[in-house]
């Protein structure tokens, strides 16, 4: 498993990054970015963090721990800032918390992130076809997730994504220990949302490919 969207204490999960990462190597996991909940008022120190933890941690090389950040409930125009901050401050994958229909995200946001070339579109809820056009231009991946809310909208957004080309990521969106999962649990998310082994397939090279393109 490789996961690019997972929340340590340093925002809302309930884990320190070592007992996170920790507990995801048990799971089987090969990598998975730390990704916690960030707006102006944190960003920098929360990625200077996970940074320091990534240095430690990445010394065996049996695991890859990579720092990251979801940019979250943030005013659409103010994004592109944002996306160019968490880069400047160490994050090698930015997260754009999208359009979920398990809150109350302002509308625009979705666009606002792919126009600011995110890694990763999160839980982006009733995506426009327009919007998933751009992310396949920009090279924006569209998260499948496993979190319990997020998740209700997976196969509108499976199906939306595939018709229209886009590369697709399956993460756990985890706070706490129980919502890490293995491969066979990764693959049931992904046929449940209606995609096939094949497209299983595709979402974990996908994942490989994001790895080496940040390694």
């Amino acid at each position: 498993m490789i996961d690019f969207h997972t929340h340590s204490f340093l925002s809302d999960g309930v884990l320190v990054p070592s007992e996170l990462v920790r507990r995801a190597r048990v799971a089987g996991y090969s990598a998975m970015a730390i990704t916690d909940h960030a707006d102006e008022s944190n960003i920098e120190t929360v990625l200077k963090q996970i940074t320091k933890v990534a240095r430690q941690l990445n010394t065996d090389r049996t695991f890859r721990l990579i720092p990251g950040v979801e940019l979250t409930h943030i005013p659409p125009k103010h994004i592109p800032l944002m996306v160019k901050k968490a880069r400047a401050f160490g994050a090698l994958v930015v997260v754009g918390h999208g359009e979920t229909l398990a809150e109350p995200v302002e509308p625009g946001t979705n666009m606002a992130y792919i126009k600011a070339g995110v890694d990763v579109l999160a839980h982006p809820g009733l995506i426009t076809e327009d919007e998933m056009k751009a992310a396949v231009k920009k090279g924006v991946h569209i998260e499948i997730t496993s979190r319990g809310g997020h998740s209700i909208s997976n196969g509108y957004v499976a199906s939306l994504a595939k018709r229209l080309g886009a590369r697709m990521l399956l993460n756990t969106d985890s706070h706490a220990p129980g919502d890490l999962i293995s491969d066979e649990r990764a693959e049931r998310v992904a046929l449940g949302a209606g995609l096939d082994k094949d497209d299983f397939r595709r979402i974990q090279e996908n994942a490989r490919q994001l790895v080496k393109k940040i390694s």
